[in-house]
């Protein structure tokens, strides 16, 4: 996954990270220097992973960057200098940059709506032209009622979560923005699959920054389950 994505791509300048687990309104940013601590917020597991370190520099020209360009629009950005960057965040990060040498900025979710939440990736997208890579950070289906660690992680899916991960590969393959935006009427069991939004919702960032571009070319990096949550992604050009 992270060797397709750096051979395609080459190492970017920095990355803006939006994760499921950052919602803040109005629009903020982490913490811009190094060495701020790991947010673990979940609870119930292993030690190990609350021994993780992943001590990315920080990247303070994005984050004035991100500010000038949502100023443009009369948007304040608050900056957070207490906050690191939390589990949705760097668990990709570790896989993606395991030497965590590339600058990182997290931006919280203002608010779940996917149209806001698309707008906001469209006045976002200049950065891509300046070697930022845009993340958006969850799952494509995201239901905790179905995480039985008894099961085992390749259990079978549960047929809404298969459902709306096949709806989400064809829509997503089709570009068609309007439907995914109308997830909640057009994607089969999508209140089941995701009881909120928020593990679906940092892909509309995402999703505007690439459709600023006047089309929404994707491609699969991950596919599967992962005790009954679909883990599919895209990388989007």
């Amino acid at each position: 996954w992270s060797a397709r994505i750096s051979a395609t791509h080459g190492k970017p300048q920095n990355v803006l990270m939006i994760s499921a687990h950052w919602e803040d309104e109005p629009v903020s940013v982490s913490a811009t220097r190094g060495g701020v601590p790991l947010v673990y917020d979940f609870w119930g597991f292993p030690q190990k992973y609350y021994e993780v370190t992943y001590d990315a520099p920080g990247a303070p020209e994005l984050a004035s960057s991100v500010e000038r360009l949502l100023a443009a629009d009369g948007e304040t950005v608050r900056r957070d200098e207490s906050r690191g960057l939390d589990h949705g965040a760097y668990v990709p990060l570790v896989e993606m940059f395991p030497e965590a040498d590339v600058p990182v900025l997290q931006l919280s979710l203002p608010t779940l709506d996917p149209q806001r939440l698309t707008d906001l990736g469209r006045r976002l997208a200049p950065l891509r032209d300046e070697g930022t890579l845009i993340i958006g950070s969850g799952f494509t289906t995201h239901n905790l009622r179905w995480f039985n660690p008894a099961t085992g992680p390749d259990v079978a899916p549960p047929s809404a979560s298969s459902e709306f991960d096949h709806w989400a590969a064809e829509t997503m393959d089709a570009g068609d923005l309007d439907s995914l935006l109308d997830f909640e009427h057009r994607a089969p069991a999508a209140r089941v699959a995701h009881p909120r939004t928020e593990h679906w919702a940092p892909l509309y960032v995402a999703l505007g920054a690439a459709d600023a571009s006047g089309s929404i070319d994707t491609k699969v990096t991950v596919e599967g389950f992962w005790y009954g949550l679909s883990k599919r992604s895209w990388q989007l050009n």
